[in-house]
């Protein structure tokens, strides 16, 4: 093997595994750390730079970080990441004097459709530079999905309005209430660009036997969520069956307990474990009482002149081909129906583009999506970009900054005559962390502590109230419990060969075996040569220049754990802690080019 060159800019990145999963690219370890510091504003604003919404990402992300934390490996859980996102929010001192100000403008004009957290991320990255953005929502605030989806018992409206708040005090102009009915009509008023951040508004039916007949008690989730959230619904039968697996129908089922909802049932066709809900949102609902059914397929609606009785299920199974491929096929048990006064229907959002004429430019796919790229995020109009959810499908809030802060960096480029094809490498710091011959600046002490619980209101006082948050949020000393639980994967072990004697005292010290002296060889055959087994190949291996004796050291990155003492063990420096830091291009960052090393 070649040796690692470890000043590409994404190869301490991909160490870092949590920040690598993070879709905007949050520095999680060094905002952990200040918060373990007391310095919440610090990790706040980092926070805020990478995914916009710090208060709320912290209540309700999806948290792909986590299942890559590297704790998770030697213990059952990962740390809390998610949850030290709203300590930082929770903590801070009044931010505003440290967020951007707005820039004189540069006469160029943004229409964003939608005001969600795409299109406030775009809007985020552009006032600054002096564009002059308008954000046009059929709502009469800001927030898109992130207001009218999300209970406010998991998100209340004075996180939502600080945080867009921040963003509109840059010197966006919002126009709520103001739906856009016409693409052509927008691209008339001679916008420099337009943005669709629109998200994906429409409930996916469910067309079975009695559906027009009961149409009255069924209601479709995300329309009925939206309704509760306005202050439209503020009740619902006694009965409720709630028909889907995902986030959405776990919101539907316990805001129908909030509503008067006293037997509510979440029934779904899939088992448990395959159901798309998160782990910890399937964990809320039962907590509140709430069983979910599995391996049951709708197959009519009962109703009695005119009103909703009941439905019928099918009793499936799970059967698999020979390539893995799962297929539900009838158990043979019997039908089974079960009554119910309102059913709500969450099976999955679909994107609705009926505004969007089909001459001006933007070509759709066979599932009636936009022409999206992929890395730039613009339409084959070349003046319409698309991101969120209305690019390509539903997914979660920080896959909508990530992409918003993408495509923001191509209007930038195109409304500066660059190519929006050539994209900038991020900003590399690496920087030792060493005090003494044998003292570094962070704490590499590897403990076993368990994560530690977040606290909740009482199940009794939270059901009575629609708006009482459940989740009480980690206190100052619960929090720094948590933090101090982070491995500190982004402080590199940082080899060099020049300074290595060959002696071996990091290989006997290293707690995990992940440090192997052998002969270089090609990567298959040095995995098999290792100290500890590599069964994760899409974990690279550190691997360096020829040494004196010709071996080379080859150092596996799924197994270390950053703890430092292969180099406070070694007697010549040959090993050095080092923390990295990586800040993701933007738009008007001063970046390296693909021409210019990036560390």
């Amino acid at each position: 093997m070649k040796p690692t060159d470890i000043a590409a800019p994404d190869y301490f990145h991909k160490v870092v595994d949590c920040q690598w999963a993070c879709p905007a690219h949050t520095p999680v370890p060094e905002y952990i750390r200040l918060i373990a510091q007391g310095r919440y504003s610090d990790a706040y604003m980092i926070n805020w730079k990478s995914n916009v919404f710090p208060g709320i990402l912290g209540r309700t992300c999806d948290r792909p970080c986590e299942p890559a934390c590297r704790r998770g490996r030697v213990e059952e859980t990962p740390v809390a990441i998610c949850r030290l996102k709203r300590v930082a929010a929770d903590f801070k001192d009044d931010i505003r004097q440290r967020l951007p100000k707005p820039s004189p403008r540069n006469g160029k004009r943004i229409a964003l459709v939608g005001g969600g957290p795409a299109s406030l991320t775009v809007a985020r990255d552009l006032a600054p530079l002096g564009y002059h953005c308008t954000v046009f929502d059929a709502d009469p605030e800001a927030g898109g999905m992130m207001r009218s989806q999300i209970p406010k018992f998991r998100l209340p409206n004075s996180v939502i309005d600080e945080e867009t708040g921040y963003i509109l005090g840059l010197g966006v102009e919002f126009k709520g209430g103001h739906r856009i009915e016409s693409m052509q009509a927008l691209l008339a008023e001679k916008y420099d660009a337009i943005f669709v951040g629109s998200g994906a508004p429409r409930g996916r039916e469910l067309e079975i036997p009695g559906r027009k007949e009961a149409a009255a008690n069924i209601h479709i989730g995300i329309d009925w969520l939206s309704s509760v959230s306005f202050g439209h619904t503020d009740k619902i039968g006694k009965r409720v069956i709630v028909l889907g697996g995902g986030n959405t129908a776990m919101d539907c089922c316990r805001t129908a307990r909030r509503l008067g909802g006293e037997d509510v049932k979440v029934i779904v066709r899939s088992g448990f474990e395959e159901m798309k809900a998160s782990p910890w949102e399937k964990e809320d609902a039962i907590h509140e009482d709430i069983p979910i059914l599995n391996f049951l397929v709708p197959v009519a609606f009962i109703h009695a002149g005119g009103k909703l009785t009941g439905i019928t299920f099918q009793k499936v199974k799970a059967e698999y081909d020979a390539k893995g491929r799962r297929n539900l096929v009838p158990s043979g048990e019997p039908d089974q129906t079960f009554a119910c006064d309102d059913v709500l229907v969450a099976v999955g959002q679909e994107n609705a583009f009926p505004w969007i004429e089909r001459d001006c430019g933007i070509e759709f796919d066979k599932w009636n999506m936009p022409k999206v790229d992929p890395k730039t995020f613009v339409s084959t109009n070349p003046k319409v970009f698309f991101g969120g959810d209305a690019a390509f499908g539903p997914k979660n809030i920080i896959w909508a900054v990530a992409q918003g802060h993408d495509a923001a960096l191509s209007i930038h480029k195109m409304l500066s005559g660059e190519d929006i094809n050539e994209r900038p490498l991020p900003e590399v710091h690496v920087s030792s962390q060493k005090m003494g011959i044998h003292e570094w600046s962070y704490d590499n002490d590897i403990s076993n502590d368990k994560r530690f619980k977040v606290p909740h209101r009482d199940k009794v006082i939270a059901l009575k109230d629609i708006r009482a948050e459940v989740e009480l949020g980690y206190d100052v000393k619960l929090a720094l419990g948590e933090a101090e639980r982070c491995l500190n994967c982004d402080v590199e072990t940082v080899f060099s060969t020049s300074l290595c004697i060959e002696c071996d005292a990091c290989v006997d010290i290293c707690p995990m075996d992940c440090i192997t002296f052998t002969e270089n060889g090609e990567e298959a055959d040095l995995r098999q040569r290792l100290k500890a087994p590599s069964p994760r190949p899409d974990q690279d291996l550190y691997v360096s220049s020829d040494l004196k004796t010709g071996r080379v050291m080859v150092k596996d990155e799924d197994v270390c754990l950053h703890c430092g003492l292969c180099a406070e063990r070694c007697p010549t420096g040959a090993w050095d802690m080092q923390k990295y830091f990586i800040e993701m291009t933007y738009a008007g960052s001063s970046c390296p080019t693909k021409s210019r090393s990036a560390a």
